[in-house]
């Protein structure tokens, strides 16, 4: 039996996929101990782990940003995305690292798995020496010479141009840009004394862990001839259906005839005009059925009056609703992004901040759907993206593609044998590399 500690930070996004992993790992056996917020105790609890409370003042978990955090209220752009891994990722992390130690304690784990911004389970791990496995709740965040930095969505480039555009886009983050949040990494890695890492901004604050999980399939990723050596590709981890669905009263007509168009902003964006009103006004005289998720408690009442082919719920699940669905509008989350097209679900992406843009590159890169630039935010562009999408059957059979490819793949079990290996094998894989 392995002992296994998983941390998380108590959001959605980096909770969903580590659910069916912890239930694998709990149904072969293991023993296994999930230190998260309080708001998703019930969750971790189903899958058969032993819930360990995060303290209360790190435990912003069932709170939108604005409400756990007021002072970032009205932040955009760079400065909004700064802020949030400042206050949200790296000033929590000593705390988080007494908490784990504390846990560690009593429970004397084999091995870690935290999801890849849990910075406390990177220090507790590496204080410790225990062998640390990630699990991805985004895209590849560790850096290349192929790629360009994250936030700008920029595509591949492995030309000896291209990787020269790289290098100097890299430098001028690292030394310009982000330079405030690299002496923030450090500051933060002193306070609990490590050393300083001398790398990108980003990637400063913990080292790389032994085995790196992504929950996606390698079609949906950029390739790089320099991917982290514990690499593996598992496949999609989109999280448990919940154990009891109440239909709402419309969903008959999801096969009613009409192509049915999920409009979707993801758990955490809450600008109702960022995406969803236009898309309404957008959609508001087409032949389709329009379903729109707030994700949370939006001021809906700027979306009405709703027209008569729009239905407005805050949550469906996705293994419910995602095979009725023809095309998702989305701002770009990564997980709802892999979780349409592990249901062959092509995609419409204005996407919005943080890595958003990334995940929207990976989608026109792999030819799963249509990209719109913020510029081209308007009623008029969001109406031809869904038609072109609708009518152009290379974006269905490309996401049908990934579809099938995420299919071939068991996750949980694939990850829960790379994680028992890295246990017994105290940080070495003995699959020796990268699976793509």
């Amino acid at each position: 039996m392995t002992r296994v500690l998983i941390a998380t930070t108590p959001a959605p996004g980096h909770v969903v996929g580590v659910l069916e992993v912890a239930r694998e790992l709990t149904r072969r056996g293991h023993e296994v101990r999930w230190y998260t917020g309080r708001a998703f105790q019930e969750r971790v609890e189903q899958t058969g782990a032993r819930f360990e409370p995060m303290r209360e003042e790190l435990d912003f978990g069932g709170r939108s940003r604005e409400e756990a955090y007021p002072h970032h209220a009205g932040l955009t752009g760079i400065a909004g995305f700064k802020a949030g891994v400042r206050d949200i990722f790296y000033r929590t992390a000593p705390g988080q690292m007494e908490d784990l130690l504390a846990v560690l304690e009593r429970f004397p784990a084999d091995c870690v798995l935290a999801d890849d911004m849990c910075y406390g389970a990177c220090f507790a791990a590496e204080r410790t020496g225990i062998p640390l496995a990630w699990l991805a709740n985004s895209v590849y965040i560790l850096g290349s010479r192929d790629t360009g930095p994250l936030g700008r969505g920029l595509l591949p480039a492995t030309s000896a141009l291209g990787r020269l555009r790289n290098a100097l886009l890299r430098f001028a983050g690292d030394h310009v840009v982000m330079r405030d949040l690299r002496r923030e990494a450090d500051r933060t890695r002193a306070r609990v004394n490590l050393p300083r890492l001398r790398t990108g901004a980003m990637e400063n604050i913990a080292r790389p862990p032994a085995l790196y999980l992504m929950g996606t399939v390698p079609s949906f990723e950029f390739p790089r001839g320099d991917l982290h050596p514990g690499t593996h590709f598992v496949g999609g981890l989109l999280g448990l259906p919940p154990e009891r669905f109440d239909e709402p009263s419309w969903w008959g007509e999801l096969t009613g005839g009409r192509p049915v168009v999920l409009v979707t902003q993801g758990t955490t964006a809450n600008d109702v005009d960022g995406l969803l009103a236009p898309a309404v006004r957008a959609l508001a005289d087409r032949d389709v059925l329009v379903v729109v998720t707030t994700g949370s408690a939006l001021d809906v009442d700027r979306l009405h009056p709703l027209p008569d082919n729009v239905r407005l719920e805050r949550y469906v699940p996705y293994h419910h609703l995602l095979p009725h669905v023809d095309v998702m509008v989305t701002n770009g989350g990564y997980n709802g992004v892999n979780a349409a097209l592990a249901q062959g679900v092509p995609l419409v992406v204005a996407p919005g901040s943080e890595e958003k843009p990334d995940v929207a590159a990976r989608v026109g890169w792999c030819g799963a759907g249509v990209v719109l630039p913020r510029r081209a935010l308007t009623e008029a562009g969001l109406r031809d993206a869904v038609s072109t999408v609708l009518n152009d059957e290379r974006y269905r059979r490309r996401a049908q593609e990934l579809a099938e490819e995420h299919r071939s793949r068991d996750a949980p079990r694939r990850a829960a044998e790379l994680i028992e290996s890295l246990a017994e094998h105290r940080g070495q894989i003995p699959t020796g590399g990268v699976t793509r």
